[in-house]
């Protein structure tokens, strides 16, 4: 099976902890001594948004922002690839051909950023695209998809299964600045649907929740099931 998992900056090193790091790093090589073949990418969390801001402050251009952001989430990268260690390529991937290059080779490559102008969302749904992923997973800080912001709205109400023109529907009206909550970004989301990609999207706070979701189909977020794609994956397995 062929799985990119999209982990949000926050969510791989808040405050910069090692044995969260550890843990993903844990988590990808279980999957990959499943017979996974793995691409993760890494969001930028809060350590780019204090240099965006900062930059900002100094009169950056937003080309310039987007590239400080990509630096740090290639930093944070190179965090989890020193964190597995083994049977990972030894840089992150920095093209969507080179990534895909290790993953038909067997290793698990891992991505930050690759242009201005595209979040770590997009790209792991454009690697997801490239390389024929069966599934795709978002592991964020929230735990799934909502009909509305559930920061500004009380009447907000968790999703457990939609379709990608419903999750497109749902993330394009929701405000992308500073503070959002959409799970994944409008690009990404439409990219999803262009490749009717089945994806995940879950509360990525324990690494294992992963692991969980993909083996298994296990978990307490959102199923984005393609149009005419009801069954459950043949290679989800029971406990």
């Amino acid at each position: 099976m062929r799985v990119v998992v999209s982990i949000g900056g926050s969510v791989l090193a808040p405050g910069l902890d090692p044995e969260r790091v550890e843990g993903f790093a844990d988590a990808l090589h279980e999957l990959s001594d499943e017979g996974c073949e793995l691409g993760a990418v890494v969001g930028g969390g809060s350590v780019a948004r204090q240099y965006i801001q900062a930059a900002r402050e100094l009169s950056a251009n937003e080309f310039q922002l987007d590239e400080l952001g990509i630096g740090v989430t290639r930093l944070n990268a190179r965090l989890l690839i020193a964190a597995m260690g083994y049977g990972v390529q030894r840089t992150p991937a920095t093209t969507y051909e080179e990534a895909g290059e290790a993953v038909r080779r067997g290793d698990t490559t891992v991505m930050g950023g690759v242009t201005p102008g595209q979040t770590t969302d997009a790209v792991a749904a454009a690697l997801a695209e490239y390389v024929d992923a069966e599934l795709l997973v978002f592991a964020t800080s929230a735990d799934g998809v909502y009909t509305a912001d559930p920061e500004t709205d009380d009447g907000a109400e968790q999703l457990s299964q939609l379709t990608p023109a419903e999750l497109v529907d749902i993330i394009a009206p929701m405000d992308r600045g500073a503070g959002a909550s959409a799970p994944v970004d409008l690009l990404a989301a439409k990219l999803i649907e262009r490749s009717g990609l089945r994806t995940i999207v879950l509360d990525g706070t324990n690494p294992e929740a992963v692991v969980d979701a993909v083996l298994h189909g296990e978990h307490t977020g959102t199923d984005i099931v393609p149009t005419g794609d009801a069954n459950e994956p043949t290679y989800w397995t029971q406990r």
